[in-house]
């Protein structure tokens, strides 16, 4: 009977945190694509930060599903999104292409990124009530990482383009109704 409590006792704790052993792996994927980045494996680096999208999308589903919402997991989720899909995605463009613009390039990987930061932040203060302020990070971490497949058909200055874009609209205030 004994052998029987510790092992109910160890698959509850282990259901509890499952989200937020899914938002860690998010944030594991996004540190090695930016490990990747800057070891100059660019296409993986890609497909980590994809892979992070994954999880991201299945913690909040399996927190809801599992009723185990918390404002850990909410604080750990921004947290690894400002990884994933603020620093890894703005690392795999500069690397890629924004790196041969010189100060410009950095000061818009660097905006990206603070927007992004900034983004979250509002998101984590904000009350819950079915719409987004902005785009999302996950959503511009995604259409960034996407935009490093078009570099070879795609003229470069474009890249500064879009990091100034995807950047205004993390910090916009329209609003976007949550899926």
């Amino acid at each position: 009977m004994f052998l029987q409590d510790v092992l109910d006792l160890t698959i509850k704790k282990l259901k509890a945190q499952t989200a937020n052993i899914l938002t860690l792996s998010n944030l594991f994927l996004g540190c090695f694509a930016i490990l990747f980045s800057i070891n100059d494996n660019l296409k993986l680096s890609m497909l980590l930060i994809f892979i992070a999208a994954l999880a991201d999308r299945f913690d909040g589903m399996a927190a809801r599903k599992m009723n185990i919402e918390s404002d850990l997991g909410k604080q750990l989720d921004s947290m690894s999104d400002i990884i994933s899909f603020g620093v890894a995605p703005a690392l795999l463009l500069y690397m890629g292409v924004l790196y041969d613009f010189g100060a410009p390039g950095a000061f818009l990987t660097a905006l990206y990124i603070g927007c992004g930061a900034l983004r979250l932040a509002r998101f984590s203060i904000s009350d819950n009530n079915g719409y987004f302020t902005g785009l999302p990070i996950t959503a511009a971490g995604c259409l960034a990482t996407l935009c490093f497949l078009a570099i070879p058909y795609w003229p470069s200055p474009l890249f500064l383009f879009i990091m100034l874009t995807l950047s205004i609209l993390m910090i916009s205030p329209f609003r976007l109704k949550k899926m």
